[in-house]
């Protein structure tokens, strides 16, 4: 099931792994990172262009990344199920597994997308008043959300869609699609803030129709595709094996999103106690720091994309040989990345909000988070491995227990010992190490490459 000729799709089983690597994770780095400038235009524009009510408005896009990320992130785990599905089907050359599962796909965004937004309508006010939104940032923080909330179906939409196209290696697509989107989303920003002298309304209609613009483009591409992974309007259903094997792989992954959101939920939580400043910093610096780890879980993705084709090809030599490919291939783009952005560090926070103390405290945030993104690229490269065997589950917990629970714990027992900005950055580095440490432990003692390379020499014999 090899690309056609002139296809940009990536042979993942045949030939060197070290120069495809970054083919496709390099591509997927640049998507993540453009998706993010939705919400960092978001942050620049309403802290530049909304006058008066600057800070508050940058508060309140801030206030509301945690609880985004966590709707958002939960699909994209479960999306991260189809990726690993379909890879494992053409890895072993089944068409017929590939074609359900990416219908099965389309219609668990749409539907999925649906279901969050009349859900999410309901709680967002109850939701934020959990969170300890200023009453100043509340108006605000509330009316971006509800904008946001109507959007998800072509927000998950193209989530998915993109996982459809990495399956196949095929990371291009995805990346000017959302570059099309993505100046289209910043254009949008500037004519409404200050054209039609919307605030946080404006950027949060602006990324809504942008996200639906990159979702059609995807759509019509798959429309289009000669390829295996096309898709027909007609045979748009779910086929109920799919959906299962998508969920036993992707659910864990997006549990474990969407757990590690809530932990981070609780840290923004506590940040909001600190004050507006304090707020505005922490969602400026997020904006920054976002792209470094976008960077590193492009090598997450790789892993689990090539390890997941291998393993369905049987392969298995080539699987752990692109664990450590990833591995040191992604400290290197890692390293260049955390180098620029703490050089220029002063200069970037300013782009969201030019006030010195803002500034100063984001910096903090950077400096602390930043470095300690070395371990979150080996627990993620880790987790991406075990899940191209479809182990799931384990990463998923280990996850939850490592970051998720340090952290909480961190806030409820050391943070009302020192309530400061820095006491919070803390737990990060703390609970990043934690966690990778314990994925090191567990792909040691599951040593998926080594076990299933015995299984197939036992049915030769």
């Amino acid at each position: 099931m090899k690309a056609r000729s002139g296809s940009h799709q990536i042979d993942m089983i045949h030939g060197s792994i070290w120069n495809k690597i970054p083919q496709f994770a390099l591509p997927v780095a640049a998507t993540a990172i453009l998706e993010q400038l939705f919400n960092a235009s978001d942050i620049a524009v309403v802290g530049n262009f909304t006058g008066a009510e600057r800070t508050a408005a940058v508060a309140a896009v801030g206030a509301n990344s945690a609880l985004i990320s966590l709707i958002v992130n939960l699909f994209i785990g479960i999306a991260l199920g189809a990726n690993v599905v379909i890879a494992h089907a053409i890895g072993h050359g089944d068409r017929a597994s590939v074609n359900k599962t990416v219908h099965t796909s389309i219609v668990v965004a749409i539907f999925g997308g649906l279901i969050v937004t009349v859900i999410g309508e309901l709680v967002a006010a109850p939701v934020l008043g959990i969170l300890q939104v200023p009453e100043d940032v509340f108006p605000l923080a509330l009316l971006y959300l509800r904008i946001y909330l109507a959007g998800m179906p072509v927000i998950l939409l193209y989530n998915f869609e993109a996982a459809i196209f990495r399956s196949v290696g095929e990371t291009r697509v995805p990346l000017i699609a959302l570059a099309t989107s993505g100046v289209l989303n910043v254009i949008l920003n500037l004519f409404f803030v200050i054209v039609f002298k919307m605030t946080v309304n404006g950027v949060a209609i602006a990324t809504v129709i942008s996200n639906a613009v990159s979702a059609v483009i995807l759509y019509r591409k798959l429309v289009k595709s000669k390829e295996v992974i096309h898709v027909d309007p007609k045979n748009l259903k779910i086929d109920v094996v799919s959906l299962k094997r998508i969920l036993r792989i992707g659910l864990p992954a997006g549990i474990q999103s969407a757990v590690f959101s809530v932990s981070n939920i609780v840290v923004q939580s506590s940040i909001n106690s600190l004050g507006t400043v304090v707020m505005a910093a922490s969602s400026a610096a997020y904006n920054l720091e976002i792209i470094t780890y976008d960077v590193l879980n492009s090598f997450s993705q790789a892993c689990t994309t090539f390890v997941g084709q291998n393993f369905g090809a049987g392969e298995l030599k080539r699987c752990r040989k692109t664990m450590l490919l990833c591995i040191g291939e992604g400290i290197i783009a890692l390293g260049a990345a955390i180098t620029l952005i703490l050089f220029f560090g002063h200069s970037l926070l300013a782009i969201f909000n030019n006030d010195p103390e803002v500034v100063a405290t984001g910096y903090i945030r950077l400096m602390t988070i930043l470095i300690a993104h070395i371990f979150s690229l080996l627990y993620e490269v880790m987790s991406g491995y075990l899940r191209g065997f479809g182990i799931s589950l384990i990463p998923a917990v280990l996850t939850i227990i490592g970051v998720c629970g340090i952290r909480i714990t961190w806030i409820q027992f050391v943070f009302p010992q020192s309530p400061t900005f820095q006491t919070i950055m803390n737990v990060y580095p703390i609970s990043l190490a934690s966690t990778a440490l314990m994925l090191f432990f567990a792909v040691l003692y599951y040593r998926p490459s080594r076990k299933y390379a015995k299984l197939k020499d036992d049915e030769k014999k």
